[in-house]
């Protein structure tokens, strides 16, 4: 139970010094069972038997008494959002971390938590010990957020090297001169195989997570992006749920088209990236650019470093495991970290010599 003798001070004190002063609420009779021992002995617990009673505690909270964090079972009406939607209205409720917990899993349910923004989901069986170190995490994060929002006044971007620079734009743009023939060719066949625009553009995220244009020839059937969510069983990524995985990454994709598979495999889809390195969007070698919603996953302190290095065409994860099943999400995280701490032009040379081999997959992801 919360304390009820700690005087306003000392809480704010032990809650940057002691993750055990972390005061949480819970709403969850499936999951109470199996939860409450270990987050009684990681942090202030108090349980209510559903929303309506969880309202009333809230009302009955001074400003000082407030939990930090809120989990919530998500309930078979998913009346549990009309909760969130009312914490999310109120002024001194709005910055309590909302954690959600859910007996199935459901695209439904995950895409009201994400319109909703929840702060997470957790699908059963739940991992309780990486329930409780998101937990902290998320506390902590929301303590240090008004510093992160003043850094954010500093205009401050990664700056390509010249050297760097310039060799990317005497190799981009040679390159596009010479396969200009190999691009109309390409783009004859796409034209004829199905209807649609040739060049396929998305918006991608880069280096400080500066979102640009991201150009490829279209490899899929017009409307494939829409489709995405039917088919997250096949995500290489996706590990035991494939719910939470970032990164996607389809095995045998049922939206590719068959003069698109070949494309792929040969990694020609990729050649309009060209005109992303002369535009200065990327460099011929860094970490992948993301797509939005995968960018999005990737904010916690663990993972942000990728971002600090430049975005490319190609990377150290294509040439060391692209393209292989058994390649984790974990392991292709590491690999951008790794990149954005030490890429240098030798490495980047030693990554460009690998490409080649690297750029004909076997595996049809």
């Amino acid at each position: 139970m919360f304390s009820k003798n700690m005087s306003p001070l000392e809480t704010n004190y032990n809650m940057q010094n002691n993750q055990h002063s972390i005061a949480l609420l819970i709403s969850s009779p499936t999951f109470e069972h199996e939860l409450l021992p270990q987050l009684n002995s990681a942090f202030m617990v108090h349980a209510e038997s559903n929303v309506n009673s969880l309202e009333s505690y809230l009302k009955e909270q001074s400003l000082f008494s407030l939990p930090d964090v809120i989990l919530l079972e998500v309930d078979q009406d998913l009346r549990c959002f009309e909760f969130v939607r009312m914490l999310k209205a109120n002024a001194l409720l709005k910055g309590l971390v909302i954690v959600l917990l859910s007996k199935e899993k459901k695209q439904e349910v995950r895409h009201l938590a994400m319109q909703h923004k929840v702060n997470d989901l957790y699908v059963s069986p739940i991992p309780v010990k990486d329930l409780c170190e998101r937990i902290v995490f998320l506390v902590k994060f929301k303590l240090i957020k008004p510093q992160l929002a003043d850094l954010s006044q500093i205009d401050y971007s990664y700056k390509i090297p010249t050297f760097k620079r310039a060799f990317d734009i005497a190799v981009s743009g040679s390159a596009l001169l010479i396969l200009s023939p190999l691009f109309l060719v390409v783009a004859a066949i796409i034209a004829a195989e199905s209807r649609g625009p040739v060049f396929f553009k998305s918006k991608r995220v880069g280096t400080g997570y500066r979102v640009f244009d991201f150009y490829k020839f279209r490899s899929m059937r017009t409307g494939a992006s829409a489709e995405l969510n039917n088919f997250t069983e096949l995500n290489q990524y996706k590990g035991e749920d494939a719910a939470k995985s970032v990164f996607v990454k389809l095995k045998n994709d049922p939206r590719v088209t068959k003069f698109g598979q070949f494309i792929r495999t040969y990694s020609i889809d990729e050649l309009p990236q060209l005109l992303n390195v002369l535009k200065g969007d990327m460099s011929l070698v860094g970490n992948r650019p993301l797509p939005l919603y995968e960018a999005e996953m990737l904010t916690s302190n663990e993972w942000t470093m990728r971002f600090l290095g430049p975005a490319g065409l190609t990377g150290l994860w294509q040439v060391s495991r692209r393209g292989k099943a058994d390649m984790s999400e974990r392991e292709r995280k590491r690999l951008d970290n790794f990149y954005a701490q030490n890429h240098s032009f030798w490495l980047d040379l030693k990554i460009l010599m690998k490409t080649l081999p690297a750029a004909v997959q076997k595996e049809k992801v």
